[in-house]
């Protein structure tokens, strides 16, 4: 009899959490701290984008007080870039990545005092820039436009989605994705992509945000995710809700 009364509280305890679990397995996602159906992130992250696309880098420098700039050094300098590479950046719309790297490419050069032997590598050069976001693409496109990159052929911008990529196999030196990999609806999908396109040898790297784990700074940076930025997403960019998901999108994604 007791251990009936157990397993029926137990069950009555449970049951709506197992419910939650099959439902969020089979048919829904976590759109920050929301459950939404499949079918329905893909186009509310759009949403999130479209709207913080033109103060994406400035919001950026004030949330990272700047820090961001310094990732994005050191995941290209882990890259290792070359003259003459074809890598893949995705959900890279704004070009900071790719940027960086073609100016890696070009300091390589310069280096090597521009030996005449080696000019036809920088055409062979292919940074593929890939964002599902044609506002966040746009962007990028006009700060190209004011590096004087407009009529780089290296440099190709491509609306396309991460989980399902249009390149061929086995064609990509490297593959490089900051910030992206938490708003997909399948990371599994991703990363499936990431390692069909790229060639043997080739390199995957990953920037994302993550956990903090030390109690007096956790505390310290949940307030600062959840009071101070979407607050300051408002002030600068009219938008509070979608700072509010970026910030629930990263407690979401999983801890290093």
């Amino acid at each position: 009899m007791a251990m009936r009364l157990v397993s029926r509280k137990l069950g009555s305890k449970f049951l709506p959490m197992l419910s939650s679990t099959s439902l969020l397995h089979s048919h829904a996602t976590s759109f920050g701290f929301k459950h939404v159906r499949e079918e329905e992130k893909s186009q509310m992250v759009g949403n999130v984008f479209s709207s913080v696309a033109s103060n994406y880098d400035l919001m950026n420098d004030l949330m990272s007080g700047g820090l961001h700039r310094l990732w994005k050094d050191r995941l290209v300098s882990m890259l290792n870039p070359f003259p003459g590479m074809k890598h893949l950046d995705v959900a890279g719309g704004t070009g900071d990545v790719a940027f960086r790297i073609l100016d890696g490419i070009s300091s390589i050069k310069r280096r090597a005092n521009q030996d005449p032997c080696n000019d036809h590598l920088q055409e062979e050069t292919q940074i593929h820039v890939c964002d599902i976001n044609p506002n966040m693409l746009n962007v990028g496109r006009k700060r190209g436009l004011e590096r004087g990159l407009g009529e780089d052929k290296s440099l190709i911008w491509v609306e396309g989605d991460a989980e399902a990529l249009s390149f061929e196999d086995n064609t990509m030196d490297g593959y490089t994705i900051a910030f992206g990999i938490r708003n997909v609806t399948h990371i599994e999908k991703v990363l499936s992509e990431a390692y069909r396109v790229l060639k043997h040898g080739g390199r995957f790297l990953c920037l994302e945000l993550s956990h903090v784990e030390a109690p007096v700074f956790k505390e310290l940076y949940d307030y600062y995710s959840f009071s101070v930025i979407p607050a300051l997403g408002e002030l600068v960019a009219g938008d509070r809700e979608s700072y509010q998901y970026l910030v629930e999108s990263i407690r979401r994604f999983p801890p290093q």
